[in-house]
């Protein structure tokens, strides 16, 4: 990967993002989404500047507490067949996912 990332970082490079979700940039879209980066991250940096002393924290976004949370009936549904699912990583050995070693 092109860089480490650090909460201190003045800057975030988006190749680095990229690599991180496995996406393949051209050079004329990185431009253009390190320059969207750039701003989503400097409102971030100004979010982080406002003083919220005394606000009280919500676990919601309505910010009303006790809020009950309605969630969908849970059916479980048929996931993709082993083939689809290999066909879909990025490598793949004796019909399994193959992923790199980090415990040594």
């Amino acid at each position: 990967m092109p860089m480490q990332f650090s909460e201190n970082a003045d800057r975030m490079d988006v190749r680095y993002v990229a690599a991180l979700a496995r996406i393949s940039l051209d050079d004329a879209e990185a431009a253009a989404l390190q320059s969207q980066l750039d701003g989503i991250l400097a409102f971030v940096g100004e979010l982080k500047s406002l003083d919220v002393e005394g606000v009280e924290e919500t676990q919601d976004a309505s910010g009303t507490s006790g809020v009950h949370t309605v969630w969908r009936e849970d059916v479980p549904l048929p996931g993709l067949d082993r083939d689809a699912a290999l066909a879909l990583a990025p490598h793949e050995r004796h019909g399994q996912f193959a992923v790199p070693k980090i415990i040594e």
